[in-house]
């Protein structure tokens, strides 16, 4: 028997740690997740990756989104759209994932301590169980921290009431703002944009930056940039915000943003996503020698290890990429790596789904990373309205874009703005983690009509362009 309870103990139970965890119970481990909430799955789950795409749904589909192309643009399914009608899907499908995820666990013999953690030593962690119900110590020979994130706070910014709110809080706002201030242009804000833009609110985008998603191909940023401006968002890029104050007069309750440039906006409600901080604070990681950063991120290596071998970072407390896909990877390969199973990762391959309204989604290297390393290489596109499926959906301005080398025509980067982009990128995907060339669209018979054709048509534009 081993001189510790556990074989490997999780520190939340987010897509990181869940997987984690199973990963570990498979092996025949003894293992428990500790969670500080009532509910399991993590940000992800309760306020994060899943309540904000099944909103998206939502606003897709009571808006009339999809059927504009064909009906006009002043088509909805319904017509006086209130938050209420948007949180009795997203509440659904919460209540369902958090059953999925205690299923799971259950399924495989993971112990669930519902319990504020800290640790007292390098294999002990001290657990606070909540209302009053007592406190005790557990030791594991493994651990694993995976706390996520929690959205990033300005001293000099008031977050109170529901005039100024964070990502976090978006399913507590009691109705829909007329006009809204997003501050901060990151994946999150613009994703929350898009989807307020869709549903008729006159938004504004505020970023320090003078471009919005400096990883994305530049061509897909003008795409979302050209669509945001239909759904006449303003943008306010290359601007620092100095001051968020309250307003209250006969016009009503308004926020006035203030910039260092002299421009002021006044809005009704206002979005503040400036970044997501690590959720570390409470783990006295100090009694253990592991130092996060200023943003509370902790540093590990390849193998997700911190500077305490034993002791495993993984998902959003880790910082970049900060994906629900990348976050169950990474707790996977971290519960193989502790009990000395090969495993490996390909971060090269890690597709990005960003689920603005229109959604993107992107693979590999893009144009200018390209560039910047004197990589010769080619272009093919497809848009949606040459595909007969994208005039059937009514997507007349998507984009697929591939990217290969010149010389040896080996896919390099794959590139998609329009509907099913996060779903569309995995076959190309597929293709460059065998290494493949853009010849094996050009070989290869498509379900017809599908927008998967993209690839052949992106595939043929881009050895015609060769004069092949």
């Amino acid at each position: 028997m081993s001189e510790y309870e556990y074989d490997l103990l999780v520190i939340g139970s987010g897509p990181a740690g869940q997987r984690a965890a199973i990963q570990a119970a498979k092996l025949d481990r003894r293992v428990a997740v500790v969670e500080r909430n009532e509910s399991v799955g993590g940000v992800s789950v309760n306020v994060g990756t899943i309540p904000s795409k099944t909103l998206r749904e939502a606003v897709i589909y009571l808006s009339g989104y999809r059927e504009r192309g064909l009906y006009g643009e002043s088509y909805m399914v319904k017509k006086d759209i209130k938050l209420q009608d948007l949180l009795l899907r997203t509440n659904h499908v919460i209540r369902n994932e958090i059953d999925v995820t205690l299923s799971q666990l259950m399924r495989n013999r993971v112990e669930l301590l519902t319990a504020e953690a800290s640790f007292t030593a390098p294999h002990t962690i001290h657990l606070n169980y909540p209302n009053g119900r007592g406190q005790r110590e557990v030791t594991a020979d493994k651990i694993v921290i995976a706390t996520g994130t929690s959205s990033t706070r300005d001293e000099n910014v008031s977050i109170a009431g529901k005039r100024v709110f964070t990502s976090d809080d978006i399913l507590d706002l009691d109705e829909l703002p007329r006009t809204l201030a997003v501050v901060g242009a990151g994946v999150i804000g613009c994703e929350y944009a898009s989807i307020f833009a869709t549903l008729g609110v006159r938004v504004t985008l505020i970023d320090k930056y003078p471009r919005l998603l400096t990883f994305v191909d530049s061509e897909i940023v003008d795409a979302l940039v050209y669509h945001l401006r239909r759904n006449r968002v303003i943008f306010r890029l290359g601007e620092q915000v100095t001051q968020i104050e309250p307003i209250d007069d006969e016009r009503g309750q308004r926020v006035r943003i203030y910039l260092a440039s002299g421009k002021q906006i006044v809005s009704e409600k206002a979005l503040y996503s400036i970044g997501r901080t690590g959720q570390t604070a409470g783990l006295n990681l100090e009694a253990i020698g592991v130092t996060p950063d200023e943003r509370g991120r902790i540093k590990v290596n390849e193998c997700f290890q911190t500077e305490v071998p034993h002791i495993y970072a993984v998902g959003d407390v880790v910082g970049f990429p900060s994906l629900a896909s990348t976050s169950m990877e990474q707790g996977r390969l971290a519960a193989c790596h502790a009990f000395d199973i090969e495993a490996k990762l390909l971060p090269e391959l890690f597709p990005y789904g960003i689920y603005t309204i229109p959604e993107i989604s992107t693979v590999g290297r893009n144009e200018e990373d390209l560039t910047e390393s004197s990589v010769p290489y080619e272009v093919g596109k497809a848009q949606y309205r040459e595909i007969a499926r994208g005039q059937i959906i009514g997507d007349s301005t998507g984009l697929l874009k591939l990217i290969f080398h010149l010389e040896t025509r080996k896919l390099l980067g794959v590139h998609i703005i329009g509907e099913g982009a996060a779903e569309l990128v995995h076959i190309g995907q597929a293709v460059m983690a065998y290494g493949g060339p853009v010849d094996y669209f050009l070989d290869t018979v498509f379900n017809y009509p599908t927008l998967a054709e993209c690839y052949k048509t992106a595939a043929f534009d881009g050895v015609n362009r060769l004069g092949l």
